[in-house]
C-alpha cells in the first residue's frame, strides 16, 4: 500500500468511495473538485496495485488545521491505512505551520474515534443533532 496525493482525475474514484463509505451524508463530486481547487486543502490517497483504497482531506489555514475526511474502503479496514492517512494529514499540517487540528467524527463511529485517540487526539466538544439524520458529532482535537 502506498500513499500519494490526489489528483484532478482520482476525483470520480474518490466519489465513489465516498459514497460507499459514508451513506447517509456523502461529500458529492462536485464537492470533492472544489475542495481539489482550493490552495488550503491537502489531499492524500491509498493505493494497491494501482486502485484508490482510501481517501484523507486536510485544510490548513493559518495555525488550524481541519480535517476534512478520511475513508477506507471495506477491504482494507483495520490494516492500518486509515492510520497511514491519518499520520499523513498530520504530517501536511505541521509542514504547513499548523499548531492545532480538529476533526468531525459521528459519535456512531467507535473504530475511528479509536483511531484518533490512538493518534492523540481528544474530545472537545460535541454538537448536537450535527447530522440530518440527528445523530450527534463529536469533535476532537490534536495540539501539533
Amino acid at each position: 500500500m502506498q500513499l500519494r496525493d490526489w489528483k484532478y482525475e482520482d476525483i470520480l474514484k474518490i466519489s465513489e468511495l465516498e459514497t460507499e463509505c459514508f451513506p447517509q451524508e456523502p461529500w458529492s463530486f462536485r464537492m470533492l473538485a472544489a475542495s481539489f481547487d482550493s490552495d488550503a486543502f491537502h489531499g492524500v490517497l491509498s493505493e494497491d496495485g494501482g486502485e484508490i483504497t482510501g481517501y484523507g482531506g486536510i485544510t490548513v489555514a493559518a495555525d488550524t488545521a481541519d480535517i476534512e475526511n478520511i475513508a477506507v474502503s471495506e477491504p482494507y479496514r483495520r490494516s492500518g491505512a486509515g492510520t497511514k492517512i491519518l499520520r499523513e494529514l498530520i504530517r501536511i499540517a505541521k509542514d504547513n505551520g499548523a499548531k492545532k487540528i480538529f476533526l468531525e467524527v459521528r459519535v456512531s463511529n467507535v473504530a475511528a474515534m479509536k483511531m484518533y485517540l490512538k493518534n492523540g487526539f481528544k474530545g472537545a466538544y460535541a454538537r448536537t443533532r450535527y447530522y440530518s439524520d440527528g445523530e450527534d458529532c463529536l469533535v476532537m482535537e490534536k495540539q501539533l
